[in-house]
């Protein structure tokens, strides 16, 4: 079963077993300060081994003073004026501490490696790129079935994918004929104008044709458009790939959440890499 989201106050947060973690989403301000004990209490009622939290730089002190650490940050988060600092709190020296501290090491020297050497990545014959909507959502879940095994959130169901494009989340794919291939998202906040790049899923038999670099250039794009400021993704710290594909299109390394994320599994680490768009 999928961890649920919900409204504490204004503020929206994800929590449950799959993850094992709350994930403050996205924080009312004003609310920071009764806030914090909630998390706290609703922690440790569940047995969840990490609160991670998203937040504006003028909470960092409060969630500092409360034992959070500070893993990521972005600058220009919020609408172009203000930061965001990733926070986690641990309530297991086994989660906090990163068991594979040389791996995360080589994907991230890897990545940099090759920062900003991409060109403008092109389909090859065969193949086609667009939006994807409503009438997709069965082959879209289709795919994320066939690629991940568990994800942190439910993108294995046709209803959460369709719940989702009447929100905030936009979705392209790569198809070939009739056949789609390839899945990327783009979740937007229009009053931050900011979007993550997530959810990218390719079959494993059309890997390595460069569809990861494809839908981002295209999402990229259709940001800029829209007048977005900020891009950023919340990449798998163990993979080559998708790191390496972010440092190509010019993202920059911001820090680890150190076994955040349950994908395929078994808790992740994140590596958060961001753009400036405008």
């Amino acid at each position: 079963m999928s961890d649920i989201v919900e409204r504490l106050g204004r503020s929206k947060i994800q929590h449950g077993k799959s993850n094992n973690r709350i994930y403050l989403m996205k924080l009312a301000p004003d609310e920071a300060p009764r806030l914090v004990p909630q998390l706290d209490h609703l922690a440790q009622k569940k047995g969840y081994t990490k609160i991670f939290a998203k937040v504006p730089a003028a909470a960092r002190d409060l969630f500092a003073q409360a034992g959070y650490q500070e893993e990521a940050a972005i600058p220009g988060f919020y609408a172009g004026r203000e930061e965001a600092a990733f926070f986690g709190k641990y309530f297991c020296d086994r989660r906090r501490k990163e068991r594979k501290p040389d791996t995360v090491r080589e994907v991230i020297s890897a990545a940099k490696a090759k920062s900003a050497t991409a060109a403008r990545p092109q389909l090859d014959a065969g193949y086609r790129l667009a939006p994807l909507g409503p009438e997709n959502v069965e082959s879209m879940a289709e795919v994320y079935r066939e690629v991940f095994a568990s994800y942190p959130f439910p993108i294995h169901d046709p209803a959460y994918l369709r719940q989702t494009m009447a929100e905030n989340i936009l979705y392209w794919g790569v198809w070939e004929g009739e056949r789609l291939v390839a899945i990327s998202s783009a979740e937007t906040y229009a009053a931050d104008r900011n979007a993550e790049m997530t959810d990218f899923a390719t079959l494993p038999a059309y890997r390595g044709a460069g569809f990861a670099q494809v839908l981002l250039a295209e999402m990229e794009e259709e940001l800029k458009k829209r007048d977005y400021h900020t891009a950023y993704t919340i990449a798998r710290a163990y993979s080559f790939g998708m790191n390496i594909t972010f440092a190509k299109h010019g993202y920059r390394y911001s820090g680890t959440l150190t076994h955040n994320t349950d994908i395929s599994g078994e808790l992740e680490s994140m590596n958060v890499w961001y753009k400036g768009l405008a």
